[in-house]
């Protein structure tokens, strides 16, 4: 078991929810609040907007750049997924 949950990665996919995506790892939560997303850590927010609200969307709202957030996920060993015509 342990070896199993070391070969999972983590993966940030960029079409989905905010309020997925922390659903599913709550340390993207931190993490995107550590680069300017400073509401996603209420619980009104994630349970309103966050369920539709992507990243890139965030970002763009934000102006906020994906390249920044992409390296600070990527340095947190995240895997960018679904990248590829985003904003």
């Amino acid at each position: 078991m342990l070896l199993r949950m070391m070969n999972m990665k983590k993966i940030l996919d960029l079409t989905k929810s905010v309020y997925d995506l922390v659903k599913e790892n709550p340390e993207v939560a931190e993490i995107m609040k550590s680069l300017g997303f400073e509401s996603i850590t209420n619980p009104a927010m994630l349970n309103t907007a966050g369920r539709f609200m992507t990243i890139p969307k965030g970002a763009e709202m934000k102006k906020i750049d994906m390249n920044v957030i992409e390296k600070e996920f990527k340095a947190r060993g995240f895997e960018i997924k679904n990248k590829e015509g985003l904003k």
